[in-house]
């Protein structure tokens, strides 16, 4: 049996003796480093030989939901940087404000990174503001590892994408995840951004787009890992060339197509596709995705994805006509039960108006007749597990803003329609999604209250409603006003 050492503290109480402080310092550092910068510098409290220990730490999480305005979040930072040991190696740092930031403090933690650079292997940074304030300091990191990059163009209504830099010298980088870019094509018209990453190995491409091109080129030798997440309405190509590729994920909406076989060397797959109610045309992209996944042994699709499978038509969904390629090496299919998400509930209404639907807005079975039989087609045998889960799960994004394209349309007239029916038809029907978005986020409030994140996109949604009937409203009433006249 352990002995614990006790002594008598203050009016005889009984004290365990405090091991854990007399370890030595650099295990103490160790044990800190897996708590964010802020819960490791309220360690200093507990006594003082814990009061600099965390001034020795190798990497910094600094994370703007840990504070409750932005004014206390920039004074921490500050005091962290300033008085933080500078003998001491940083290794990582992640800073995410995930929203607009004054440029002073983007402009000081990237001027820290720049000056403490020589071993840094992790950088993660995650703002709205402008990518020139950091791309000094991200081009010198040549120890760099894991780079994660999410900048977004400065303002509240502001859904655009920052351009990705054409080069980036990262020698070293095998894991690459990037947010809210666009990519450009370069001097011959081609848009291969990650060519220059010879030790790539995994990549996560986060609500971006391809800009001046139709052909995204993916191009890798040591690829492993392609993770793809895209709430938005854009067409273009992907031209997948990673023979060592073996897990291959997705989330969003799938309206990129892949070019020839890149997919054939993915074993892994998960996908959970989605379809947002006011973009009325099924995203059919998905069924050749998996008719290109001929070697994949694990499968693992949401409710969501069989629903938008069931979108398509039926001729392209014959069993007798798929070949014999599709799904032939299938293994294991994994099916997640979420509820499906408001968006994809109301296309299924929209898009569909079958006899299930017409007694609300979800369907009573979240899988719909014979999409399982045709993922089984050519694998009759595998292994099928269908678990019940919430709709936000880990291993899937929040709901994405809704597209700022949206909105331009609305406030254009019509020519067949005089300009005030065309007024009130459009007031109406941005009503009704205000109405709509405002009925969800109070649904979700009591169901997901802890996923912060879909709650302030959900937010944005109707904010962002709101302001457009805002505009459309006096518009109506100048228009009745010359009606009148």
């Amino acid at each position: 049996m352990i002995q614990r050492n006790t002594r008598k503290g203050r009016y005889g109480i009984e004290m365990s003796d405090d091991k854990l402080s007399d370890l030595p310092n650099c295990i103490l550092v160790h044990i800190l480093s897996f708590l964010n910068t802020k819960e490791a510098v309220q360690t200093s409290i507990l006594s003082k030989g814990w009061k600099p220990i965390w001034k020795y730490l190798p990497t910094l999480t600094l994370d703007y939901s840990n504070f409750s305005t932005l004014k206390s979040f920039d004074k921490f930072v500050s005091r962290v940087l300033s008085l933080r040991d500078n003998s001491t190696a940083l290794h990582a740092i992640d800073f995410d404000c995930n929203g607009s930031i004054e440029s002073g403090l983007l402009k000081r933690v990237a001027y820290y990174v720049l000056c403490h650079n020589s071993k840094l292997l992790r950088l993660g940074i995650d703002v709205k503001g402008d990518i020139g304030d950091i791309l000094p300091c991200i081009s010198s990191c040549q120890t760099l590892t894991s780079l994660k990059l999410s900048i977004s163009p400065k303002g509240h209504y502001n859904f655009g994408r920052t351009l990705f830099p054409k080069s980036l010298n990262l020698p070293a980088l095998t894991c690459l995840h990037l947010g809210n870019f666009a990519f450009c094509a370069g001097d011959d018209g081609r848009v291969e951004p990650f060519s220059a990453f010879n030790k790539l190995n995994s990549l996560i491409i986060d609500n971006c787009t391809v800009k001046d091109a139709q052909i995204l080129f993916i191009s890798s030798q040591t690829l492993f890992s392609l993770t793809m997440r895209n709430h938005s309405f854009d067409v273009y190509q992907i031209e997948l060339s990673a023979p060592s590729l073996c897990i291959f994920s997705f989330m969003g909406t799938p309206y990129q197509k892949f070019c020839g076989s890149g997919l054939s060397s993915v074993k892994q797959v998960n996908i959970d596709a989605e379809m947002l109610a006011n973009y009325s045309v099924p995203p059919l992209a998905l069924l050749s995705w998996l008719s290109g996944l001929v070697n994949v042994k694990s499968l693992t699709v949401s409710a969501s994805t069989l629903q938008v499978l069931s979108f398509a038509p039926d001729y392209l969904k014959d069993e007798q006509l798929l070949p014999s390629s599709f799904m032939r090496s299938l293994k294991s299919l994994k099916v997640k039960l979420k509820p499906l998400s408001y968006g994809l509930s109301m296309a299924l209404k929209i898009v569909m108006l079958d006899k299930e639907l017409k007694a609300g807005l979800v369907p009573s079975s979240l899988m719909p007749n014979g999409i399982l039989d045709l993922l089984l087609h050519n694998s009759p045998s595998a292994d099928v597990d269908i678990v019940e889960c919430s709709r936000i799960d880990d291993s899937f994004s929040h709901l994405a803003p809704l597209s700022s394209t949206l909105y331009p349309e609305f406030l254009q007239p019509s020519s067949n329609e005089h300009v005030v029916d065309g007024l009130e038809r459009r007031m109406w029907h941005l009503k009704q999604v205000e109405e709509q978005t405002k009925k969800y986020v109070d649904l979700a409030m009591e169901a997901i209250v802890r996923e912060r994140e879909e709650m302030l996109s959900l937010k944005e949604h109707t904010m962002m409603l709101s302001k457009t009937v805002d505009v459309l409203q006096p518009q109506l009433r100048d228009a009745r006003e010359l009606v009148e006249l």
